[in-house]
């Protein structure tokens, strides 16, 4: 089950795309992060998506807030579409043990084992200030992100 409004965000540790740790709790105090998890690299939507993210970026990744991108790729899966998407922000490896943060969040498919696209803002407390879980192919409204964020 998906963290709700008000309670607080599972933590989690994961590598990024530079293989870089991240932790989310390390945030606190700090900045918001938005958390966003999606199903694949490479794949039509998700491109999609973190390029809308790339090119209006600092909506979303700023003083005041970090974004943090979640799939069970491998980190240099990661790399790759990094590099040629040109994407200047943490693409986190939910690879090994296999889509446990995802699970943690209430977003990992079991049957497909990949995470939904799930999206959580957590403040700087570590309060899930807002969460939505869009399914396989279902793009996001990053309208509602920044709405969230303007909460905040």
């Amino acid at each position: 089950m998906a963290p709700e409004v008000g309670t607080e965000a599972p933590d989690f540790t994961l590598k990024d795309q530079n293989n870089q740790v991240v932790t989310l709790s390390s945030f606190r105090g700090e900045r918001n992060v938005l958390v966003v998890f999606y199903p694949f690299a490479f794949s039509g939507v998700c491109t999609g998506e973190l390029c809308a993210v790339r090119d209006d970026l600092g909506s979303f990744q700023n003083e005041d807030v970090q974004i943090l991108a979640i799939s069970v790729d491998h980190p240099f899966t990661l790399k790759a579409w990094s590099d040629a998407q040109s994407y200047e922000f943490p693409l986190l490896a939910d690879f090994w043990p296999h889509g446990a943060v995802a699970q943690a969040y209430g977003v990992f498919n079991d049957g497909a084992g990949f995470a939904l696209r799930g999206t959580f803002l957590v403040d700087k407390t570590g309060t899930v200030q807002f969460a939505e879980v869009n399914g396989p192919g279902e793009a996001r409204d990053q309208d509602a992100w920044k709405k969230a964020l303007a909460a905040v």
